[in-house]
């Protein structure tokens, strides 16, 4: 627990589910990612992330996923398995991903449109009693169930700590004084949006740039470790028109931008599924392709 503690305090790279030709999930892939991930430092990965279009997949291929993720990583770093769906897949996935060799579970906020807060505590609940003593991290990305449910998530058994995924520096700080301090808050909104969650508490950032350009996340990280806001700033102004084109198309771009890089980098990763978009339009290629000769990125083959 000690150096899981440690590592959600760095990095969390939420790995891309590559697909082949034919739209079936290609498992080997993603090795080349995950070692280009753990050479540059990045401190923890997880399978079935948004990144990894959790929500595209069958649950046999979610199982698949988080059984290959942790071959690719071999116990050289943590890895984080992306739970969720109905309370009852949900439970089946977290059982899975401990057999699996998973390290922690991070429970996806359900999407339902029904859900209330009494509610998700129950669900939390249930896949606490699933997770068969795996530590829980939290993926929160609606805080409208407000600061008591908030509080409620936390003291379930085996929660270690949230993913804070809304621009809300405000409802993060009061989440973060009204919680066992022993909580870990994870900025869950990635590299720019690091700086204004550390501010208030937050340690560590989630990460899709990993797949593309881990390099650049390590040194982000490392400069708001060091208190250094200014260089942070810098580096992530060198990222940010990427970021941009993933935020198009109201977040429907996001992983079009990742697996467009990788194709552009020499390792394709195949296409996104719907709901999400793809191809990149013309204008979203043409800051890509600016993008990556701007950076110099080192190709896959490099």
């Amino acid at each position: 627990m000690t150096d899981l503690r440690s590592a959600l305090r760095g990095i969390s790279g939420i790995l891309v589910t590559p697909f082949d030709r034919d739209d079936a999930i290609a498992p080997k892939l993603q090795a080349p990612i995950v070692d280009r991930a753990i050479d540059a430092g990045v401190h923890i990965l997880v399978a079935n992330g948004n990144t990894g279009e959790f929500y595209s997949l069958t649950m046999n291929e979610a199982e698949q996923m988080v059984h290959a993720s942790a071959e690719h990583i071999n116990g050289r770093i943590p890895l984080i398995a992306g739970v969720g769906r109905s309370v009852a897949d949900a439970c089946a996935l977290a059982k899975a991903s401990k057999a699996a060799g998973a390290n922690a579970l991070m429970v996806h906020q359900p999407p339902d449109p029904f859900v209330s807060p009494r509610g998700l505590v129950d669900y939390v609940r249930r896949v606490s009693d699933a997770s068969d003593g795996l530590p829980l991290m939290l993926y929160l990305r609606n805080d409208a169930i407000g600061t008591q449910a908030i509080v409620d998530l936390c003291e379930i058994d085996g929660v270690a700590g949230v993913k804070w995924a809304t621009p809300n520096p405000l409802k993060l700080s009061q989440a973060i004084a009204a919680t066992d301090p022993a909580i870990i808050w994870v900025g869950g909104l990635a590299e720019v949006w690091a700086p204004p969650l550390y501010a208030v508490g937050a340690r560590g950032f989630t990460s899709g740039l990993i797949n593309v350009w881990p390099q650049r996340s390590v040194a982000i990280h490392a400069a708001l470790d060091a208190g250094n806001y200014p260089l942070a700033g810098e580096l992530i102004d060198g990222m940010k028109s990427f970021e941009d084109i993933r935020a198009q198309e109201l977040g429907g771009a996001n992983v079009t931008g990742v697996k467009a890089a990788l194709q552009a980098l020499g390792h394709d990763c195949g296409r996104t599924r719907p709901p999400s978009a793809w191809p990149l339009t013309q204008s979203q290629q043409t800051m890509l392709d600016g993008f990556l000769k701007e950076q110099n990125i080192p190709s896959f083959n490099a």
